[in-house]
């Protein structure tokens, strides 16, 4: 399917809930809406599937004016935060809805395909409510599955699932996808599921598409301050400077030596995302003295707050890693893996080598 959406926006009595934009979605690829809480992913989802219709603008898909059009006379398949299966059938009857619907040939088949896709085989007869959550979920995504809707929305559909489950499902679901011929549109608010995802991103920010294009390169190239901010998880770190004849000067009077622009305006603000901020000191790199605030262990990564001459930065260390509390730590940063954004806060250099 072919969605294009033309100046879309919805207002809502004095609210805008989401800005004029426009959107072509890649037919058969997963585009991934990433943006946080409130950022207009849910009402743009809805504007897609004919759940509500935009205050302007016009929505296409194949080509044909589909504008107005319900959702009831669209091939649409839907998934939710919250799962949502029929409770008083069968979870074999729930995934075999849609088939049924369609009158399709060797139902039993494809529902067990799914089943197994999904690891729900051993549950195909009994009763929703009487699965754990992460199955109930895995019910509602094998139905939307079989539904085979040329588009299919998934409004985070992970998110109320506990970490070992949202991991799980996640690698399973990059592989269904792309052994699918759907046009997939997914919501998160984590960037390491729309790097996971692949595919294209749109990022989001109140109200507003602020980039679009394939994932890496929007991580890579964050046209703005605003995606790099929404695109970095811990956020990416953002120090104020101003320019050099070498390149940027910092606080406390710290040089980095980069190629800027000629034009370019006096006041920048470089990126530092905590995965290039390392303990070990390299040729040409930038020390950066400090004191530990706060050390947080995630899974095999340790987040280590240091307050430095250049004002807080978070440094993701891989492995376990225990700090006291006040400890002197020095951070080294490579001039080769910084971002600046100049006064407006628009992208004027980014690491080269990250684009290979």
């Amino acid at each position: 399917m072919e969605l294009t959406l033309e100046r879309v926006d919805k207002v809502v009595g004095p609210e805008t809930h989401l800005y004029p934009l426009d959107l072509k979605l890649v037919p058969g690829a997963v585009t991934v809406l990433l943006g946080a809480t409130q950022a207009g992913k849910t009402t743009l989802m809805r504007l897609m599937a004919g759940l509500d219709v935009p205050t302007h603008g016009h929505v296409h898909v194949d080509g044909k004016d589909v504008t107005g059009m319900p959702v009831r006379q669209r091939n649409v398949a839907m998934v939710y935060q919250q799962f949502i299966n029929y409770p008083s059938m069968s979870v074999y009857d729930n995934i075999a809805s849609p088939l049924k619907l369609r009158r399709e040939k060797n139902i039993a088949g494809r529902v067990q395909a799914l089943a197994a896709k999904l690891h729900i085989e051993p549950f195909l007869s009994r009763l929703p409510a009487e699965l754990s959550g992460g199955q109930q979920q895995r019910v509602a995504l094998a139905r939307a599955l079989a539904k085979a809707a040329p588009l299919m929305l998934l409004d985070e559909p992970l998110v109320n699932l506990d970490y070992k489950l949202r991991e799980g499902l996640r690698d399973e679901l990059t592989q269904l996808f792309a052994d699918g011929d759907s046009t997939v549109v997914y919501a998160t608010t984590e960037p390491t599921e729309a790097l996971l995802l692949g595919g294209y991103t749109a990022v989001m920010d109140a109200g507003e598409v602020l980039q679009y294009g394939p994932t890496a390169e929007v991580f890579h190239r964050p046209q703005s301050i605003r995606v790099a901010r929404a695109f970095s998880d811990p956020p990416m770190n953002l120090i104020p400077g101003t320019a050099a004849a070498s390149g940027v000067s910092l606080p406390a009077g710290v040089q980095i030596t980069v190629p800027l622009p000629a034009a370019r305006s006096a006041t920048l603000t470089v990126g530092v995302r905590a995965s290039a901020l390392h303990l070990q000191s390299r040729p040409g790199d930038v020390a950066l003295p400090g004191t530990v605030e706060l050390a947080e262990i995630s899974g095999s990564d340790t987040f280590v707050h240091v307050d430095t001459p250049v004002g807080e930065l978070v440094a993701q260390l891989t492995g376990v890693h225990f700090f006291e509390l006040g400890t002197s730590l020095t951070l080294h940063l490579s001039p080769a893996q910084i971002y600046v954004f100049d006064a407006s806060g628009a992208l004027l250099l980014a690491p080269a080598k990250e684009l290979t």
